[in-house]
């Protein structure tokens, strides 16, 4: 059914950034979410990197001409990266990304870049160092502002900052910038400190609109989903949209979790059927995990591999390539279309100032 509400869905509502044409490159790039809205921002990707063959592939197959370069990214720090992407030091506009973060011992003091060698942050700190752009953006889960009593993330950004850089942060959620979703990322922005006075970078202020399933899952179209076994979908039929285990009879909802019935906390996760009026929850990489369900709020299934990809703010033409469970991997790891675009832009709008327009 035809919703007017849908007319309001997140992805038809991007502006192009006017010239001048900035450059970018990105690292540990997945399926495009956060190039994506670095390009709608009005950047020119230069070159990205991904080791995932499948992601590799989606980036390609949706844009034939950006430099997609599949390999490990440990293979590719130690080469002439300003040869590769044919720029000077200096000259590159932006330097994007977001890698797992692994902790490693800080013990209160300085480290330098080669302490951090083996961490994958580190070939990040590798291509700042060697790139030397004037600004970047680094993007990963809330969790890491307090990973190891908060010492590895300080541990980055001291890093980083050896390199060169004048460094600000905000946790943002997706749910704020047009998303459909509950999504929190931690966002680290850097300037080169040559720049920090000419440059001038805000995070991005929460949308006044704030949208909920009910505006993304109108005329979604066909492919490829997960489905319930058939007694997980008889059990779901069971739970009421925007309900849970609680929901159901005791009997029925006891079976089910088994173990989980008596384990403390609240259990939300746990037979969690969506409502129409709500965002979803964070979009994850496997449609079916019994601590982790979604299903959907009008049928007992998951939500389908494109209709996460709305939930992400992907544009209905962006195809994935791979099997099913690697298409609901790379949109599940993904960064919201929406959330990169808005900060990427007030990126894009403090270099540009730099460049006399």
């Amino acid at each position: 059914m035809y919703s007017p509400r849908a007319e309001k869905r997140p992805d038809r509502h991007f502006q192009a950034t006017p010239c001048p044409r900035l450059t970018a490159v990105e690292l540990f790039a997945g399926a495009g979410g956060l190039a994506l809205g670095i390009e709608k921002a009005g950047f020119d990707t230069i070159a990205l990197i991904e080791v995932d063959k499948d992601a590799a592939g989606t980036l390609k197959t949706n844009r034939p001409e950006w430099n997609v370069i599949c390999d490990d990214i440990a293979n590719v720090s130690p080469k002439d990266v300003c040869g590769m992407f044919g720029v000077k030091p200096g000259e590159l506009d932006l330097l994007s990304g977001g890698a797992p973060c692994q902790s490693f011992s800080y013990a209160g003091k300085r480290l330098g870049l080669d302490d951090a060698r083996g961490t994958l942050f580190y070939h990040f700190a590798v291509f700042l160092q060697k790139l030397q752009p004037k600004t970047f953006l680094f993007e990963n889960v809330r969790g890491l502002l307090t990973h190891g009593h908060g010492h590895t993330y300080r541990a980055i950004t001291d890093i980083f900052a050896q390199t060169g850089y004048t460094i600000q942060k905000a946790v943002l959620n997706a749910w704020d910038y047009g998303a459909a979703q509950k999504r929190e990322r931690l966002i680290t922005v850097g300037i080169r400190n040559d720049l920090a006075d000419e440059i001038k970078i805000a995070f991005p202020s929460p949308h006044s609109y704030k949208p909920v399933l009910r505006d993304v899952l109108q005329g979604v179209p066909p492919g490829e989903g997960a489905q319930y076994s058939e007694n997980k979908r008889k059990i779901f039929e069971l739970v009421p949209p925007g309900g849970y285990w609680r929901d159901i009879p005791e009997a029925v909802a006891k079976e089910y979790m088994k173990s989980c019935w008596y384990m403390s906390g609240g259990r939300t996760g746990i037979l969690r059927r969506m409502s129409l009026d709500e965002p979803s929850l964070t979009v994850l990489t496997s449609p079916s995990q019994k601590q982790t369900d979604r299903c959907h709020p009008l049928e007992a299934r998951p939500f389908s591999v494109r209709e996460n990809a709305r939930c992400q703010c992907f544009p209905d033409d962006w195809a994935f390539c791979g099997g099913i469970g690697s298409q609901y991997k790379q949109v599940g790891n993904a960064v919201p279309v929406n959330l990169a675009y808005e900060v990427a832009k007030n990126i894009y709008k403090g270099v540009a100032q730099t460049c006399g327009n």
